[in-house]
């Protein structure tokens, strides 16, 4: 039996999400990854008055002005580093000290190391997506060249599908530079590095559950 969610994701000029290449800033079109995640996170979920403050522009009519704007804004949070933001805990911090310069305080922001068993991370994400969150996901190196555009790069988690008569068991839907892909979400997960990525877990919090 299969079990299947996918997240309403906004669409900018026919495309999934924010695109890194759209960035004119040239540290942001190389490095701003993470910024575009979290900007993304944040348009998805100013949707929900709770989180209106999250964006401040107009969510329900997005265009690619105001998102390089708002990618800018994000910036100074997030912004690339000479190795990437390649911590859990620098994103972490980043998207902490946004929510609270906007005064958006009602979201619990943690990291979850893909060092973690398959089977906690596959379940970590279903629960994120079933509560209709996007997932920030890191991933960092990995032995399959198929996946070098992913390499040492941030992207969003927007939906997936369990069967149970697979092996790989979950795959999942990635949302980067303005495109849908589906992977095997154990070929992400196994990377055959020591070092791994993971992913942001978000939720309400107790006093503010939706």
């Amino acid at each position: 039996m299969k079990h299947k969610k996918i997240l309403e994701y906004f669409m900018i000029e026919g495309t999934p999400g924010g695109n890194q290449d759209w960035l004119i800033e040239w540290d942001m079109n190389r490095g701003g990854c993470a910024a575009v995640t979290a900007c993304d996170l944040c348009m998805l979920l100013s949707r929900r008055e709770k989180f209106r403050k999250l964006y401040p522009f107009d969510a329900n009519h997005i265009s690619r002005d105001d998102f390089i704007k708002f990618s800018s804004i994000m910036k100074p949070f997030l912004f690339p580093r000479y190795h990437g933001v390649d911590f859990l805990e620098t994103y972490i911090c980043g998207l902490k000290d946004y929510m609270q310069s906007v005064k958006s305080n009602d979201l619990i922001i943690e990291g979850l190391s893909g060092n973690v068993s398959y089977e906690v991370f596959a379940e970590a994400i279903m629960n994120q997506i079933d509560d209709n969150f996007p997932v920030p996901f890191l991933l960092l190196n990995h032995y399959d060249s198929e996946l070098e555009d992913f390499f040492w790069h941030w992207f969003n988690l927007a939906g997936y599908v369990e069967n149970e008569e697979n092996e790989d068991g979950l795959n999942v839907l990635t949302v980067t530079y303005g495109e849908y892909k589906w992977f095997p979400l154990r070929k992400l997960w196994d990377t055959h590095y020591k070092r791994k990525g993971g992913i942001i877990r978000v939720r309400c919090s107790l006093f503010n559950a939706l």
